[in-house]
């Protein structure tokens, strides 16, 4: 099957240099560092800036999405990251073009798991639902994946309504073409295909349902039939674990420390492997249920080791706040160690003499954390209630610079989006931010908003996120679905400036007020059908995780290798205008310039209409054009090994 372009020269080293052009959005440059952190934590290939290797990959914004297929070896390979094309599982798809993959539903084998419906095409373009043989690229013995980030969806190049790719499952009609994250085939391929025995960043998870508890150990510390036991429930809950939630018989396990007898003060601790860290800073995840008492405690230590301690120095990190409840809560904790060590979690018994602490889900990985969590319950039922058009927020949750935010959400999206889910940020007064001590307007602020896909493991997890930028010079922008207005922005104002300038008033239930800035973000953030999915919702609630950081630093230019004056260019490149109608020859902002391959007839031309660039049997450039529904497409170009040709396949973000 076609997938994985064969032959070692198009290999990557397992550390890809990169250089970030001064023409790329800003919120571009954060979502694309987003993207690499991806890789990082679900495979072995890592990114550094670059210093003056041979060959690298030089990202810019070009007129939509596109990526050479595999390492060129031109020096500079272009890869382009245009308007719209900020989403990270565009960038990460992108990437894994770059790193030697083309289309999923390319592949030889395709007609065993997919009709194409040819005059359901429109006129021109059957060419790209070609099939490909696999002398030229491989499969790497992998299953046909409906759920790629590689697969076109089923509305691809359609002339009408009518889906132009039929799943022979139907049940997979619309899995196809999804854009959140790395399917684990996705990630089976990757990391065949460079060899990769572990992932740069992770670290630990644990669903114990294995009996060895992930090598987790009871600690010499413990007091006296005072241990962390391996239970699928516990008296008086939980009931289930929540890897499985029920769903599976034989299997649902958690850690439970049993608060219901001995004395107040009696500890429990439960130390993981030993785990080698490389970056110095980490972040550990954990499901917490408490059912004992208010003041029963969850601690988080690491037992650090060095010559001076073979056996390890206890250091406190931090007390989990673990309210009473039936469900299971999420928690977040950042550690910062650079040396050998393990993680140890101890339950304290309080006052009571009932139900315990229990412990499920944990994950530990060389990442930052997330700062915010929305828990939005029985979500089923929000969406059932709420009208369209209507929106649900989040609390107001403070960043680290002291900005207030909250997030936005239309579960029953808006009158131009039916059926999606909708997501805004906005920036918001009180709430703890530090009004008078904040510039303003905000300053290249990140806001970014998550749905948390709930799988026991983060590295399969396949969440759906959007990012949102604070540019201090944007004003009342353009009509756009983009963006949320209040009545009190005018003309001229700064869109991110102080909500009590540019907001409404906003009374809560219980009476507090506050100001509530205009919104970016997107209508079309997620599909309901796919919302419904995987396992984003748990025990019928949805998780939500938010952060602000600030990425000014990404304004200024990427430092060049110090023996570099500008970076060179590339063999070519193809940037298909999807504003215009008609082939026009362009002037090329890269012009060719490398000896490294021959001329690519395309660099001069451009396409219109959202065309593509091809070269006709007496390699001529030749535009082909098409109309899309409701889909945006993006240009992918690749070099056929040892000719001038240059293939052009566009790609579909629904």
């Amino acid at each position: 099957g076609r997938n994985s372009i064969i032959g070692d020269e198009y290999r990557w080293p397992k550390v890809i240099p990169y250089y970030l052009e001064d023409d790329l959005d800003i919120n571009a440059k954060g979502v694309i560092l987003k993207a690499f952190e991806q890789y990082r934590l679900k495979s072995c290939i890592d990114y550094k800036p670059w210093s003056g290797e041979e060959n690298y990959i030089s990202v810019f914004k070009g007129n939509g999405c596109f990526s050479s297929v595999g390492n060129r070896r031109v020096g500079k390979q272009r890869l382009s990251i245009g308007s719209g094309c900020d989403r990270i599982a565009t960038i990460e798809h992108e990437f894994l073009h770059a790193l030697g993959f083309w289309h999923e539903q390319s592949r030889s084998d395709r007609d065993d798991y997919v009709s194409i419906i040819w005059d359901r095409i429109t006129e021109g373009k059957e060419h790209n639902f070609n099939k490909y043989n696999d002398s030229t690229s491989s499969a790497l013995n992998v299953p046909y994946d409906y759920g790629s980030m590689m697969h076109y969806s089923k509305k691809a190049f359609q002339n009408g309504s009518e889906p132009t790719i039929v799943t022979r499952i139907p049940a997979f009609s619309d899995v196809i073409g999804q854009r959140m994250e790395f399917s684990d085939s996705d990630l089976l391929k990757l990391n065949r295909l460079y060899k990769c025995s572990s992932s740069s960043t992770f670290l630990d998870s644990c669903d114990f349902e294995s009996e060895n508890i992930c090598g987790m150990i009871q600690s010499r510390e413990n007091e006296d039939n005072a241990n962390w036991q391996r239970v699928s429930r516990a008296a008086g809950g939980p009931d289930t674990d929540y890897t499985n939630m029920g769903r599976c018989d034989g299997k649902g396990y958690f850690m439970h420390f049993s608060t219901a007898g001995g004395p107040e003060g009696n500890r429990a601790l439960l130390e993981s492997r030993v785990l080698y860290p490389r970056r110095g800073f980490q972040c550990l995840q954990i499901f917490l249920y408490n059912n004992g008492h208010a003041n029963d405690r969850l601690r988080i230590w690491t037992r650090e080791y060095d010559t001076a301690n073979p056996d390890g120095t206890l250091r406190l990190i931090h007390e989990v706040k673990a309210p009473l409840g039936d469900q299971w809560q999420l928690h977040h904790v950042s550690l910062n160690v650079s040396r050998k060590f393990r993680v140890v979690f101890e339950g304290i018994k309080g006052s009571g003499n009932a139900g315990g602490l229990s412990l499920d889900d944990i994950n530990l990985s060389e990442t930052s954390c997330p700062e915010h969590v929305w828990r939005i319950e029985d979500f089923r039922s929000v969406l059932e209630n709420t009208p369209m058009d209507a929106a649900i927020y989040s609390p107001r949750f403070t960043s680290r610079d002291g900005y207030s935010f909250q997030m936005g959400l239309y579960p029953n999206g808006t009158a131009g989006s039916p059926g999606e889910l909708g997501a805004y940020a906005h920036l918001t007064s009180g709430a703890g931010a530090v009004e008078d001590g904040v510039v303003w307007p905000a300053r290249w602020k990140q806001m970014t908003m998550m749905l948390m896909d709930q799988n026991a493991d983060i590295r399969r997890r396949m969440n759906n996120q959007r990012s949102v930028t604070t540019d201090p010079s944007m004003t009342n922008p353009v009509e756009s679905l983009n963006f949320v207005r209040v009545s009190s922005l005018g003309t001229g104002d700064f869109f991110w400036d102080d909500p009590r300038k540019v907001g409404v008033k906003v009374t809560e239930g219980g009476g507090t007020e506050y100001f509530r800035g205009p919104g970016a973000g997107t209508p079309v953030f997620l599909t309901q059908a796919r919302a419904l999915s995987r396992d984003f919702l748990k025990s019928g609630d949805a998780i939500f995780l938010l952060t602000m950081e600030d990425i000014s630093h990404l304004v200024v230019s990427q430092p060049l290798p110090s023996t570099t004056t500008n970076p060179p260019n590339s063999a070519s490149s193809v940037t298909p205008d999807p504003d215009s109608s008609s082939m026009t020859p362009v002037t090329p902002v890269n012009p060719v310039t490398s000896s490294a391959a021959p001329p690519d007839p395309c660099v001069s031309v451009r396409c219109e209409n959202d065309g593509v660039c091809v070269l006709d049997d007496a390699g001529h450039a030749v535009c082909r054009s098409h109309i899309t529904h409701q889909i945006s497409h993006r240009l992918l170009c690749h070099r056929v090994k040892n000719t001038a040709a240059t293939n052009c396949i566009v790609h579909f973000f629904p």
